[in-house]
């Protein structure tokens, strides 16, 4: 099964109250869940990361055997694609996990625009917010 999964994370502070968003789709657009959760005090990027590897971790309990992941963060991408390094000790260490995440499914990352991501950044920005 193949998956198209849109993700964000939003932090409010940077560092502040953040939250994770998720929307999953399968191959023909129809939407098969959506998720988000306040995740703490963390930075933006830390959230972009927690967002990626929550969506990982849904399209393995689903058990996808390959999925599209499409995220607004640059940076994220850049990373996750080896274009740029991953300096920062606590992303670095989110890296590596979701790298090992990665391992089990076959994967493509998407650089999409803010606009294109808004479903998924209005449930992280509601989760950074704790609302529901």
């Amino acid at each position: 099964m193949k998956l198209k999964i849109f993700f964000d994370g939003s932090s409010h502070g940077n560092p502040g109250p953040s939250g994770i968003g998720i929307i999953v789709y399968d191959e023909s657009f129809r939407e098969v869940t959506r998720f988000s959760e306040h995740v703490g005090v963390r930075t933006n990027n830390e959230a972009e990361y927690l967002a990626l590897k929550k969506s990982l971790e849904i399209a393995l309990e689903l058990r996808a055997d390959e999925v599209e992941l499409y995220s607004d963060s640059e940076l994220l991408i850049k990373q996750m694609n080896k274009e740029y390094h991953v300096r920062n000790e606590k992303l670095s260490k989110l890296h590596r996990e979701i790298q090992d995440l990665m391992k089990n499914i076959k994967v493509k990352m998407i650089h999409i625009s803010r606009e294109e991501n808004r479903g998924a950044d209005k449930l992280a920005n509601k989760a950074a917010e704790n609302l529901r």
